[in-house]
């Protein structure tokens, strides 16, 4: 069992994942370019046991209710598995998997479990949520940073989806609750695929990526100039208060989501 960064490979690509740092994929590199923003905030961390902004970072579990650290003032923003440590499980050349146990500060005990799965032309990541004792509300999804634009002088990404809805977003970044017709970019906003998660990022004249996931939620997030970000996650922000999803003994959580690539 070791916190060392794991590094996986398939033909010219690498994916390196620090476990010490969040469990976040640190790099990943097509044919030596590199995709995600570089920094140790950055890379593509998992969110985990929610996703997003908790309003005022408090939910309820039946009669019970929860406060979690207000890391995003006023709100609870990403879950606490980027801020943990995690274990690898096992590590091959192009697969490897990785856990932490559910400890403080939140309440309920429990596993996550990470696991990465690497081709030549794809990776799937995937994230389960269970509990070894009372059944609570959990998300799971992904935030990665991709580049805007690979090198110097490279055109900037494209994103292209073709969401059924858009999450009205309210002055403090919460959902109100009201479904609307989607609105022209820049984002950072949540948008409903009832058939799944499928956006597509075009680097022009060099990479076209694909992100999909049966999960039905997916949050863009381009407002920056370095970066943007496209979230698979297994519901919407608050969502542990406006559509909570139990994780129970006979029921954990599972979500996946693959990134597809061809050169252009």
């Amino acid at each position: 069992m070791s916190s060392e960064e794991v590094r996986l490979a398939a033909g010219d690509v690498e994916l390196t994942v620090n476990p010490a740092n969040g469990c976040r994929i640190s790099s990943l590199r097509i044919g030596g370019t590199e995709l995600l923003r570089q920094g140790e905030k950055y890379g593509c961390f998992p969110m985990v046991p929610w996703c997003g902004r908790i309003e005022h970072g408090q939910f309820r579990n039946g009669g019970e209710r929860h406060q979690m650290p207000l890391n995003s003032p006023p709100h609870a923003i990403h879950g606490t598995g980027r801020d943990t440590a995690w274990r690898t499980a096992r590590a091959g050349r192009s697969e490897a998997a990785f856990t932490y146990d559910l400890v403080d500060p939140w309440p309920y005990t429990g596993k996550v479990t990470q696991l990465f799965e690497l081709t030549e032309d794809s990776v799937t990541l995937t994230l389960g949520v269970e509990t070894y004792d009372n059944s609570f509300p959990a998300q799971a999804g992904w935030h990665p940073w991709f580049n805007r634009s690979l090198g110097e002088g490279g055109e900037g990404v494209a994103i292209a989806f073709t969401p059924e809805w858009q999450e009205e977003r309210g002055d403090d970044h919460l959902p109100t609750g009201r479904r609307i017709e989607p609105l022209p970019g820049p984002w950072d906003d949540c948008f409903g695929m009832p058939d799944g998660v499928d956006v597509t990022l075009t680097w022009p004249g060099q990479l076209e990526l694909a992100v999909k996931s049966r999960a039905e939620w997916v949050v863009v997030y381009d407002e920056q100039a370095a970066a943007v970000c496209v979230e698979p996650q297994s519901g919407p922000p608050n969502g542990l208060n406006a559509l909570p999803r139990l994780v129970t003994p006979i029921d954990p959580l599972e979500i996946a989501t693959t990134w597809s690539w061809r050169r252009l």
